[in-house]
């Protein structure tokens, strides 16, 4: 049985497409690309570099220049332009119950991770919130997870990771971890099956009866 579950934010355990997609059709406007905020729930999940580039084709110089442009408007108004999924307190304090070690591993800068977790009342039932810095050292989900197993001085081998896109697949594959996939969030079809989740779940609850 695994005792370390490692969660996704945005889009399992939040829903922060608001504040996302505006803050991505803020910074393209900055660029000069008109977009729809609909079009822009690929940026949810993925890092932001990577998304300017890969949807956008934007050069390494534009996407700094973009990821500056987009925290000018998050840090303002998009941070809180969020919500917590239901059931999730009830779901981390079961964990808790169940002696379970909870954290957060999010490839959202930390500090605005932190912010989200205090807001909602999640903090209390985590042991660890780790995300990316703003300096770009810590960038990948892999080395998130890493970071994050780091300072818990847990093994990959007793960790689950959960969330909604490939991302957080692959990066417990990278350490050879189980992973849970949630289709409450924002993976395509089929998304999550190629990606090559052990588990995938409708209901966030479900993880308190899983044998993981």
């Amino acid at each position: 049985m695994k005792t370390v579950y490692l969660f996704d934010l945005d889009g399992t355990l939040t829903e922060p497409k608001e504040g996302i997609t505006k803050s991505v059709q803020y910074a393209l406007k900055k660029l000069g690309i008109e977009a729809e905020t609909d079009e822009l729930e690929k940026f949810i999940g993925p890092p932001l570099k990577y998304s300017f580039a890969e949807f956008y084709g934007l050069d390494d110089e534009k996407c700094i220049e973009a990821v500056k442009y987009y925290r000018e408007r998050y840090t303002k108004k998009g941070l809180f332009e969020n919500g917590i999924f239901d059931g999730v307190i009830p779901l981390l304090k079961g964990l808790k119950k169940q002696g379970k070690i909870t954290a957060v591993a999010t490839c959202k800068p930390e500090v605005f991770a932190r912010q989200i977790c205090e807001r909602y009342g999640m903090t209390p039932y985590l042991d660890e919130i780790c995300g990316t810095d703003l300096d770009g050292i810590l960038v990948t989900k892999a080395q998130v997870i890493g970071e994050a197993l780091a300072r818990l001085g847990e093994k990959p081998c007793d960790a689950v990771m959960i969330g909604d896109r490939k991302f957080d697949i692959e990066g417990a594959k990278h350490f050879s971890m189980k992973s849970v996939g949630v289709t409450i969030g924002y993976a395509a079809d089929g998304e999550l099956e190629e990606a090559g989740a052990d588990y995938i779940i409708d209901d966030l609850q479900d993880l308190l009866n899983m044998e993981i």
